[in-house]
């Protein structure tokens, strides 16, 4: 595992644009034995970092000359230019279990979907709890059986996992819906010819942290 080089930084927002310009994420970096420490990262280094361990993947991150393994616990981006505005690393204990979100990846091709279902993934992230150098970069969930109107629930994968899922057995992971009739579909129309349903677009102000 290659080390993550970071910079202290001063926690004042003044400097926030000019690091950014110059190609750094302002950071934090706080957690197991290590305080709450401001930092900032190459966006290249933390980017190239993903790519080889994935989103949830332990990183180990060089802070004022100490080694510290750690997860991105979470990042703020722009959304006009894709671009990571800051990020918080967690310091963990590697030999103990933490709480993460790991995305749920569909695998095979639904029989009742082929016969004009939509299939619907209501639950798109699970919360699991394991050890960090055994997180997932994605659980794979079957719908090769799915006919319409069958559903897969948690309650249907957690004993083939190989790791505690902390959502409610009942929560849906995915469901076969049958097809809309023509009326449905003619009454969709309406209402989105009308309007209806219409949500309006709100535009929101970055803040710096």
């Amino acid at each position: 595992m290659n080390t993550m080089q970071s910079n202290l930084r001063e926690p004042d927002k003044t400097t926030l644009r000019q690091l950014r310009n110059d190609g750094w994420i302002p950071s934090v970096v706080y957690g197991y034995e290590t305080e709450s420490t401001p930092i900032a990262v190459k966006e290249r280094d933390l980017i190239d970092t993903l790519r080889e361990t994935g989103k949830n993947g332990v990183i180990k991150l060089n802070v004022d000359g100490k080694d510290v393994n750690v997860v991105l616990n979470d990042y703020q981006s722009d959304v006009l230019k894709g671009n990571i505005t800051h990020a918080d690393f967690l310091s963990i204990n590697m030999t103990e279990e933490l709480e993460v979100e790991v995305v749920i990846n569909l695998v095979g091709e639904s029989p009742g979907e082929k016969q004009g279902g939509t299939l619907q993934q209501p639950i798109r992230e699970v919360t699991i709890r394991v050890k960090p150098s055994d997180i997932p970069e994605s659980i794979d969930v079957d719908v090769s059986e799915l006919e319409i109107g069958d559903t897969l629930l948690v309650s249907d994968v957690r004993a083939k996992a190989a790791y505690e899922i902390l959502n409610e057995d009942e929560d849906t992971l995915v469901l076969v819906s049958a097809p809309r009739t023509e009326a449905e579909m003619e009454a969709l129309d309406e209402a989105t010819d009308s309007g209806e349903g219409a949500e309006p677009k709100v535009i929101g102000d970055e803040k710096d942290e």
